[in-house]
C-alpha cells in the first residue's frame, strides 16, 4: 500500500506488502523489503536498503547510503546522518554538490531499534537487537544486544531479543527476565547461548 500523497522515485523498490504512508519519500535506487511500514513524512535517501518487517516511524530521516536489517525499529523523528564533515561550502566558498563530498551510510543490523529523536552518526553500526534510547546521540559503534542511551551515547547494560533489560545470571552471563533466554557476553557483545 503506497499513500496516494507519498513521493516515490520510479526506480525505488517497493515490496508489495510494504506500507508507505502519508507524505512519505522514497528516491531513487532504495529498496523496502516485504511487511515494512514506512511512516508520516519518512525520508529515504536514494539506495537506502530497508530489509524486511522494518518499522520506520514518522518523520525519521535516513539518509544514503544507509542499510537497515531485517526487524528494524526507527523511532519518531530519528536522524541517520550521512556526512562525517559537513560544510555548505567548500573551502572556496562555492556551494558543495554531490561530487563534493562523500556519503557514508549508518548500518543498523537486525532486531535492533533506535528510540524517537535519536541521531547516529555517519558511519556508525549498530549491532544486532542493539536498542539505542530515545534523544541519544551515536557516536560510535554499538556492540549487539547493547542498551545506549545519553548525549553522547554510552552503553549502560544488554537487552535480549525481546527489548528488555537483562539481568546477570553468572561469569559474564546474563538472562532475559521475559524468555529465559540466556547470552553469553563476549568481546564483540552479546550471543545467545545455545
Amino acid at each position: 500500500m503506497i499513500h496516494e500523497s507519498a513521493d516515490v522515485a520510479d526506480t525505488a523498490t517497493v515490496s508489495e506488502s510494504a506500507s508507505v504512508w502519508h507524505l512519505a519519500q522514497v528516491r531513487e535506487g532504495a529498496s523496502v523489503g516485504d511487511d515494512c511500514v514506512v511512516g508520516r513524512g519518512v525520508y529515504i535517501g536514494p539506495g537506502v536498503s530497508v530489509g524486511p518487517r522494518t518499522k520506520i516511524q514518522n518523520f525519521a530521516q535516513v539518509y544514503d547510503p544507509a542499510r537497515l536489517g531485517a526487524g528494524v525499529f526507527i523511532g519518531p523523528a530519528v536522524v541517520l546522518t550521512n556526512d562525517v564533515y559537513p560544510r555548505s561550502v567548500d573551502v572556496d566558498g562555492e556551494l558543495k554538490r554531490a561530487d563534493g563530498w562523500d556519503s557514508t551510510g549508518v548500518t543498523v543490523a537486525d532486531g535492533a531499534s533506535i528510540g524517537a529523536r535519536a541521531v547516529v552518526l555517519a558511519g556508525v553500526t549498530v549491532g544486532e537487537w542493539a536498542l539505542v534510547g530515545a534523544g541519544t546521540t551515536v557516536i560510535r559503534d554499538v556492540p549487539p544486544y547493547a542498551l545506549v542511551v545519553g548525549n553522547p551515547g554510552r552503553q549502560v547494560g544488554w537487552v535480549g531479543r525481546a527489548g528488555r533489560r537483562l539481568e546477570p545470571a553468572g561469569d559474564r552471563r546474563w538472562r532475559c527476565p521475559d524468555t529465559g533466554e540466556e547470552y553469553v557476553e563476549t568481546a564483540d557483545g552479546l550471543t545467545i547461548d545455545g
